[in-house]
Order: C-alpha cells, then structure tokens, then sequence
C-alpha cells in the first residue's frame, strides 16, 4: 500500500462546536476561581483547585514531549502518522508552564499553599512556630531554592518540548534525515534529565505540601500518573478526530498500541501505589502513616474510588484484545483513566493544603471544567497550525502499513 493513499497535506480546522465548548468551559473555570476568590474562607480550598488543574495540565503536556522523545529514541515505526497529537501537547507545555509557576508563586506569597514549610517562625529557634524537623529540612524546602528548581526544571522540558516540535516542522519543509537525527539526539539528552527530575519536581510540587512526611516511591508513583493520564489524552483526541473524518491513516492497530501502553502503565501506577501503602502499612510508623490516615479519615470514599477508576476499570475494560481496538471502548477507558487521575491528584493534594474535607462542588467542578476547557482551546488551536501528519518522516510508510 502506497502512501498515495491519504492526503498528506490534511489539516485540522478548529472550529465550531469544539472551539465554542472549549471557550464556555474556560469562562465556567474563570467564574469559578473567581467565586472562590469572592469569599476569605475559600481562598485556600481555591488554591488547592488552582494547584491540583494547573499540575495536570502541565503534567499532561510533559508527558506529550516525553512520548515524542521516547519514540524518537525507540526508533518507533508505528507511531509516526500520529506524532502530530503529541507535538501539539508538547507546545502548549510554555503555557502551562506560566500557569503553574503563577499559580505556585501566588500560594508561598499569601501562604495559602506550602504553608506546611513555609509558614512564618518554622525555623526560627526563637518562635512560638518553630519546627525542628522543618527546620532540618530549610536549605532544601526554602523559597528561593525551591522556586528556581521549578523555573529551571519546568525550563527545561519546555525547551526541549518546544525544540522537538520545531525539528518536525523542519522536516516536513527540509525532508532528509537531519532533522529526524537531531530529534534522536536531543531525545536522548532530555529523556536522561527527565528521568532525573520528574521525581524531584514531584517532590517539590505535590509532596511537599505536607511536608512532615516523605517517600522515596513518590514521584515514580506521579510519573506513572502522568504518563498514563497522557497516553489516555492522546488516545481521546486520536479518536474524536477519526471521528470527525480526520485522520483515515490511523487503523484499529494503533489504537491496540495505544490501548496496550495504557493498560500496561495503569498496572504499572498500581504496582507504585501497592507497593507505597504496604511498605508504609507494615512498618507501622507513626510519622510515616499519618499520611494514609488523612485519606482512611476524611478521603475515604476517594480513596477506593481512585482505585477503581485507575486500576479495575483499565484492566478489566482493556485485558481483551478486541476491547482495545475498539474505538469506543478505549475512548471511554481513556476518559474514565483521565477522571480517574484527577480523583488521584484531589487525594494527593487536599489533605495537605485544606487538611479535613471542607466541600465539594462548583470551585471544584468549574475549575476542572475550566483548564479541560483550556487545554481543549490551546492544544487544538496548536494542532490546527500544521498538517496532521509528518510527510517525511523517514519511518511513515511503516506507520501508514501498521497491523498487528
């Protein structure tokens, strides 16, 4: 079969329906952070909402770079006529970038987040706060410290993110292979300093928020979300825009692919979870428990829902092989994976930031809507930008021919 086939020039119109729910879902988030705002005693349960989205929204687009970098270093041949979803995600990361380090920023000045570290008096001998465990831990949780290993961290994977899009752009101008060798080397290099650092960003953004307890499992147990909540992204907007007759190219093969890597990376997510609750479980540790008794106490229906949404539903929807070649069923798997690591993050970030339950409802629900809405808007209006596929990409006519 001849890559003659397809039109290669095919490109995305973002338009209509999609671009009008993108906008309503951005105005609903803006009415309700600022109804969050309108009120002194929701500021920090706004904060917490504001940090749980703009986390996810960075994470999902992180993760949309490392895919390319992964493919790239793999030598992947059946992911190269979809490369351009995740080429969109990896350049709207400056975005969610700003939006993140604002939003951090905003918390360690008015003390509605990291206040757990941050407070006034935590380490100062002479005070009525003083914390001598936090105190020990200043020259690492500190404020200048810690925001400059998030402006050069989340730097990083912008640029990186950023360059690997431009490289492909190139090279549907250039042809050639040396655009694709240049995509294969600086893969290289940001997949070594992402290995590194996500870990460490993990332990800053998220664990941090409660600073009186640590674990070493953390942020592979975050990468594990990260990465499978962008594997269910991609697979969300491959099919809705087969749906909407783009893309012919892809075949019920890629979504197998697809399908495969997230049943695979939500066992994997569930290995990390298990394995941080029955280390810390069977130790029995005071300091180290506390941590699961805040979410036993007053999380506890999110607890198992977590569970069951990020664990039962992907194995047992996706364990069949026609289930992930099924369009619809991996599209529903996918959105269920996605709200399922959103109730992961709420059970990660709340009891650390509002401590007990204190409500739930339209701060919650309009926000989420709100940077759905937003990510919609910015990753679609980057995709509308090129063609939907790359042309001369040396490994397409394997893509284009892919069954499994």
């Amino acid at each position: 079969m001849g890559t003659h086939n397809y039109n290669l020039t095919e490109q995305f119109e973002f338009a209509g329906k999609a671009k009008t729910l993108s906008i309503v879902g951005i105005v609903i988030g803006i009415a309700a952070i600022a109804y969050g705002f309108s009120d002194h005693e929701l500021h920090e349960r706004t904060f917490a909402n504001l940090l749980l989205m703009g986390y996810y929204f960075a994470c999902v687009c992180m993760s949309g770079a490392f895919f390319l970098a992964v493919q790239f270093v793999a030598q992947a041949g059946w992911s190269a006529s979809i490369l351009r979803v995740p080429q969109a995600m990896a350049k709207t990361l400056p975005i969610a970038v700003v939006i993140l380090l604002a939003i951090i920023g905003a918390g360690l000045y008015t003390h509605n987040l990291y206040h757990h570290w941050n407070a006034p008096g935590l380490t100062d001998p002479n005070s009525s706060n003083y914390d001598k465990l936090i105190d020990g831990k200043s020259a690492f949780l500190n404020v200048p410290f810690f925001m400059t290993r998030q402006v050069v961290f989340l730097a990083i994977y912008s640029f990186f993110a950023t360059l690997l899009a431009k490289l492909s752009n190139n090279e549907d101008l250039e042809g050639g292979l040396n655009s694709y060798r240049k995509s294969f080397k600086y893969s290289c290099i940001f997949l070594v300093i992402y290995g590194f650092t996500t870990p460490i960003f993990a332990f800053d953004t998220v664990m941090s928020l409660e600073a009186h307890w640590f674990s070493t499992m953390f942020g592979w147990y975050n990468f594990a979300a990260m990465w499978v909540s962008s594997l269910a992204t991609m697979a969300i907007i491959i099919i809705l825009l087969r749906k909407a007759g783009y893309m012919p190219w892809v075949n019920n093969s890629h979504l197998h692919n697809l399908g495969q890597f997230i049943f695979g990376f939500s066992i994997f997510w569930t290995y990390v979870w298990f394995a941080q609750f029955m280390l810390i479980y069977y130790a029995n540790m005071p300091e180290e428990t506390v941590y699961f008794y805040k979410r036993f106490e007053y999380y506890k229906i999110w607890f198992f829902l977590n569970l069951f949404l990020n664990f039962l539903s992907p194995v047992l929807l996706l364990m069949d092989r026609d289930n992930k070649r099924q369009e619809n069923v991996l599209l529903f798997v996918s959105i269920v994976v996605l709200c399922g690591h959103w109730i992961d993050y709420y059970q990660m970030i709340m009891p650390g930031t509002v401590e007990q339950h204190n409500g739930f409802g339209f701060i919650e629900i309009g926000t989420a809507v709100g940077f759905v809405g937003l990510f919609t808007f910015t990753v679609l209006t980057a995709l509308s930008k090129k063609p939907l596929i790359a042309k001369n990409h040396p490994l397409l006519e394997e893509s284009l021919n892919h069954h499994l």
